[in-house]
């Protein structure tokens, strides 16, 4: 009884660790400021300079799958430090590079496969340690991801500027080594038996699907678009903040990375907002809130064509804000619709949607400022996908249509 006590009350102790090790992996969220450097340094336009923001993010997404199958075999804490040392890598090698193309395998595919090996555990351990709360617990672990920029953009400016672009791929390569080392050792799941013990007094755990039945689900590809709906404009907005910021709010660069780091706060607190409101609404009800929110957020958007400051924080506010939701609202539903004893694998596949996001959001962004000349005309289509997101989480985002693959287990 007293350990029991005693494990129930140290499980909080994986929350921090686990939103610090975020923390650092969440800097690709600064990209932003990274990009009008790069820009200058290879002499490239807005596509270009967001290819290695777009592989890193669709590396990311295919690299959650494969480390979802291997989580069980060798725990957390080995899969967060192996992920660890790859971003370390993928950062201190981009230091070095003297292309985009380089940079892009550096930064996106070694330091993206890295986030992708690491994220899936201490999201892990917080969902196996919290049955009771997990769309909360999930949410606040997550949400260093989301709060990252809120620390690293200042940060990252600070050092471009002291140090220049490539000297920070160094500098933070090597820290990240070291925190996310560290911080890992104390990772771990609950035991089988402590584990059981929860899910028994859990009656979300009733449903446990394969990942093979899972995909014979018309649930998951409802989640599975909705997630991409949610995710190409959450990382679309996070991508072109501080473009946007200077070249249609005329701000300076220095105010725009404050607005960077204050949106993260933002992001970060979407993550256990939406997980809760997860966790009381279930998945249906709070995607239509957060669709309905993004529409908003398009809409000042598209009404501010004289650069009001005001506007634009507001909207971009709602849209990081939205973007950290989705990254708690997919976890949680995933668990809710297809359980927890596959979780790490259901999740990893699920998490392709964040992949296609990438490649979509950030091609059709930089694309638009090439072509049209303004990222003005981003916010039309963010609103269109937004309304289609409403639809289909009204019509197919039901947890009733994975009652027959239960049966089928």
């Amino acid at each position: 009884m007293q350990a029991s006590v005693t494990e129930n009350k140290s499980r909080w102790l994986y929350i921090p660790l686990g939103l610090i090790i975020f923390m650092c992996m969440g800097t690709i969220y600064s990209w932003s400021i990274f990009r009008k450097p790069i820009e200058t340094a290879f002499n490239i336009g807005a596509t270009k300079s967001g290819l290695p923001y777009m592989v890193f993010l669709v590396f990311y997404a295919l690299a959650m799958p494969f480390a979802g199958s291997y989580m069980d075999k060798y725990g957390p804490r080995v899969m967060t430090i192996a992920g660890g040392i790859l971003i370390s890598i993928g950062w201190f090698l981009s230091g070095f590079t003297s292309s985009i193309t380089v940079l892009t395998i550096s930064y996106g595919v070694i330091g993206g496969m890295g986030v992708g090996i690491a994220y899936g555990a201490p999201m892990a351990v917080a969902a196996k340690w919290f049955p009771d709360k997990e769309g909360l617990a999930v949410g606040l672990t997550l949400g260093g991801f989301g709060l990252s920029p809120f620390i690293t953009a200042p940060a990252a400016g600070w050092l471009i500027r002291q140090f220049g672009a490539f000297s920070t791929f160094k500098i933070l390569g090597i820290l990240f080594a070291v925190i996310i080392t560290l911080l890992s050792l104390p990772l771990k799941f609950p035991d089988k038996q402590n584990e059981k013990s929860k899910a028994k007094k859990n009656k979300k755990l009733s449903v446990e699907i394969t990942p093979e039945k899972m995909l014979k689900s018309r649930s998951f590809y409802a989640l599975w678009t909705t997630f991409v709906i949610g995710t190409i404009i959450g990382l679309m907005a996070i991508a072109i903040s501080g473009p946007v910021a200077e070249e249609l709010i005329n701000l300076d660069s220095a105010t725009a990375s404050i607005c960077v780091s204050l949106f993260a706060i933002f992001n970060g607190i979407g993550r256990p907002i939406f997980g809760a409101l997860t966790d009381k609404f279930k998945a249906k009800r709070t995607a239509i809130i957060s669709f309905s929110l993004i529409i908003i957020a398009s809409i000042l958007m598209i009404i501010n064509t004289s650069g009001s400051p005001v506007l634009y924080f507001i909207s971009f506010a709602i849209f990081w804000l939205n973007l950290g939701g989705w990254l708690a609202i997919a976890p949680a539903a995933t668990s809710y619709f297809f359980g927890k004893k596959n979780y790490s694998q259901n999740y990893g596949y699920l998490f392709t949607a964040y992949g296609v996001g990438a490649v979509i959001g950030n091609l059709f962004s930089g694309s638009i400022r090439d072509i049209m000349g303004s990222y003005q005309f981003v916010f039309y289509p963010t609103l269109i996908i937004a309304i289609l997101g409403i639809i289909i989480s009204f019509l197919f985002l039901k947890k009733d249509q994975v009652n027959n693959l239960k049966k089928e287990n």
